[in-house]
């Protein structure tokens, strides 16, 4: 099993535009796949058998463990997708970045994609997860002019907001959203978002009502700025993706790892283990 890393690049930062392999001891592979179709790659997803990655160039392809795209959607006009997750009806969720809302596609990517929520639901889409109740949880952020909310919200199985679930924390500025074995909702923190100063951080909500449970914070020898992808290993470990490092939490105690993967340059934006 390894780990992979998108790594933006172009407007969005310098970092590689690739997805990235690294083992078990944090050292590089190189690139898990050179296919020409992956460009400025975002968010990542697995069905267990196929990764599911989401590309600059307005498509999702699917690959299989020796990094060859066995499935490509093809070109998708404005698709212009963020972050990636399985639902728990098997399809393949893609966050919107310039439609704000969250669109859904058979895992086959033989079809068109079937809009899950309405256009412009939050301001700007940083994140999602579904709960272990099939509520989907989507994350508001700042986008990269600066404009949008910070906010958390619950949607239940109809697609209705949930009025029982409210975040209210002056401190969170989202960049991603994932769900903790706990159930909980977890999210990595960069607030005020793209100030050199920011307080970088994990935090986490009640999955019952969005109250928040706790802050995690990095070790004074962990830099974890500009956090952004989550996931949780397999090992139980919450990883997070960050400016030139990929950053390990021990979730059940809170306590800080440091830093799993080091590469100058990295500019990751969506993390998972794969093989």
């Amino acid at each position: 099993m390894v780990l992979l890393v998108t790594s933006a690049s172009g407007a969005n930062g310098a970092g590689y535009g690739k997805l990235l392999a690294f083992d078990e001891d944090g050292e590089l592979l190189g690139p898990f796949s050179e296919d020409a179709r992956i460009v400025d790659p975002r968010g990542l997803g697995a069905d267990g058998v196929l990764l599911f990655l989401n590309s600059g160039s307005n498509r999702i392809l699917a690959l299989d463990g020796q990094g060859r795209v066995v499935r490509d959607s093809g070109a998708i006009t404005g698709l212009n997708p963020g972050g990636g997750n399985f639902g728990p009806d098997g399809r393949y969720y893609v966050g919107l970045r310039a439609a704000r809302t969250i669109m859904a596609f058979a895992p086959t990517l033989d079809g068109p994609g079937d809009p899950v929520l309405s256009s412009a639901v939050v301001p700007f889409p940083r994140g999602f997860a579904f709960g272990q109740d099939g509520a989907l949880f989507l994350a508001s952020g700042i986008d990269p002019g600066g404009e949008g909310d910070n906010a958390i919200l619950a949607f239940g199985p109809e697609q209705r907001i949930k009025s029982s679930w409210k975040v209210e924390d002056p401190e969170l500025s989202p960049l991603d959203l994932a769900i903790a074995p706990n159930g909980n909702v977890v999210v990595s923190s960069e607030h005020p978002f793209g100030a050199p100063d920011a307080v970088t951080t994990i935090r986490e909500y009640n999955r019952a009502d969005g109250r928040l449970v706790r802050v995690l914070a990095p070790d004074r020898g962990t830099g974890f700025r500009r956090p952004r992808g989550l996931r949780f290993g397999p090992d139980g470990k919450l990883y997070c993706v960050a400016q030139d490092e990929v950053v390990a939490f021990d979730f059940a105690s809170g306590t800080c790892l440091g830093a799993v993967v080091r590469l100058p340059g990295l500019n990751g934006q969506a993390v998972i283990f794969f093989g």
